[in-house]
């Protein structure tokens, strides 16, 4: 069983770190996932749009970049049984 749904995309870029990109997740280690696209695009807005301000992150050493939304494929390998 297959399920597509929205994630949300870390991006950073620095000459220390190099390129790195990774799905985020929420403190209790869960995906940051969404039913929409419009929907993680304003998660994204409210959360991080504060990068776009912040030249000094987006320089050396941090490299940041704003999040973006990627469609994500949930695959289901098995059913739990309760």
């Amino acid at each position: 069983m297959q399920h597509q749904c929205w994630g949300v995309l870390w991006r950073s870029k620095s000459k220390k770190s190099g390129v790195c990109q990774c799905l985020m997740f929420n403190s209790s280690g869960v995906a940051t996932l969404f039913r929409k696209k419009r929907l993680a695009v304003e998660w994204i807005k409210k959360e991080y749009g504060f990068i776009r301000t912040r030249a000094d992150l987006r320089a050396e050493p941090h490299g940041w970049r704003m999040p973006v939304p990627v469609k994500v494929t949930l695959t289901a390998d098995g059913v739990l049984e309760r």
